[in-house]
């Protein structure tokens, strides 16, 4: 691709939330003819595998508050400054046309960059209330694009819905076909997020166990679990005699979640979206600590359109949730109208919208 290309800076923070829509923006924009450079730092550049070659990634300093002690918080100031500084010498040396923040400390260099020199720049929020840095420069941007709706954003900014940008591995499985539960080999996807989740490695095979055996007979189960949590979760499933994938990271989730009859998930704003681009059903287990509690805010669409049931982490037994399994997979017509009212509220344009928007800005710049 040719220097003359325009120029877009995607920056997103270490989390899957913040990389996989990150990822559905820059293969657009490559598809449209642009450059795309990816401003991460250590642990998003871990996202990054999945990116198309042509992305060009800036790993760059970045720092964040919520981890280490005190001497590691009272350098955070100092490593971001750093990060905005190196950040302004690469936009002189070549300039966006418009750069983008997913959020996540890590975005925080390259928007405060393009706002110093008052460069075309938008962010978008993928949850129901901003993240910190979003929240920082929700007033300094020119755009503000919002993947789930309504978002409480502060008074006197306005946003654009367009919903939360899927990787294409995902929309290649759009309105995938979905095979009701019966009697035969049927599959439960349970995923917590990009690193696993805690309390569905301690809850979710209990309840497992816990189904009518005809039903555990057909069942096939696909786990993340934190390698802290792996050992004791595999020799769980194996105790029982249950068929059971155990991994921290399914790098094949798209196609996992088009083979299920069930997805048993935490709420982030990801996950969401692409439970509802393929279409299935879904118990979504909101975490409980998130900011605002937005991972209720972010289940709350699947939740009101009867394509998902949400169980409040307060709430969350092995009993509560193997009943709720057995409500899905139990009623075939059921789940067979969760799977459609899923894909009801899905937004697969939502990553050629936020294209647009950059193509505006950068043709129509405040």
């Amino acid at each position: 691709m040719t220097q003359s290309a325009p120029l877009i800076v995607i920056a997103a923070g270490g989390t899957g939330g913040h990389m996989f829509p990150a990822q559905a923006l820059s293969e657009v924009m490559l598809a449209r003819g642009w450059r795309v450079k990816l401003s991460t730092d250590a642990r998003g550049a871990r996202y990054t595998g999945a990116f198309p070659q042509a992305v060009e990634i800036d790993t760059v300093p970045s720092a964040t508050f919520a981890r280490g002690g005190l001497l590691a918080k009272a350098m955070v100031p100092l490593r971001l400054v750093g990060g905005v500084f190196s950040a302004m010498t690469r936009f002189l040396r070549d300039k966006p046309a418009v750069v983008v923040g997913f959020g996540g400390y890590p975005a925080i260099p390259a928007v405060a960059a393009a706002t110093l020199m008052k460069l075309p720049r938008m962010i978008h929020e993928q949850n129901g209330i901003l993240g910190r840095v979003n929240e920082v420069f929700a007033k300094r941007v020119d755009r503000v694009a919002c993947g789930t709706w309504p978002t409480h954003l502060p008074e006197g900014v306005q946003g654009v819905h367009v919903g939360n940008p899927v990787r294409a591995s995902v929309l290649d499985k759009y309105a995938a076909p979905y095979i009701a539960p019966g009697d035969y080999p049927m599959e439960i996807l349970v995923i917590g997020g990009s690193q696993g989740a805690r309390i569905l490695s301690d809850v979710v095979p209990a309840a497992i166990a816990a189904l009518p055996e005809a039903m555990l007979a057909n069942l096939r189960i696909s786990q993340q679990a934190r390698p802290e949590d792996f050992d004791r979760v595999v020799e769980f499933y194996q105790t029982q005699g249950i068929q059971a994938d155990v991994r921290p990271f399914f790098d094949d989730i798209p196609k996992r979640m088009s083979e299920a009859q069930l997805v048993i998930s935490r709420a982030g704003a990801s996950t969401v979206a692409d439970i509802s681009i393929i279409g299935r059903p879904s118990i979504l287990i909101p975490y409980a600590a998130a900011a605002g509690d937005h991972q209720s805010a972010n289940a709350r669409g699947l939740v009101e359109a009867d394509a998902a049931i949400m169980i409040p982490e307060s709430q969350l037994t092995a009993e509560t949730l193997s009943e709720q399994i057995q409500m899905v997979l139990g009623h075939p017509e059921g789940a067979l109208m969760m799977a459609q009212a899923a894909l009801s509220v899905a937004k697969p344009q939502a990553a050629y919208d936020l294209a647009d928007m950059v193509e505006h800005l950068a043709s129509h710049p405040q």
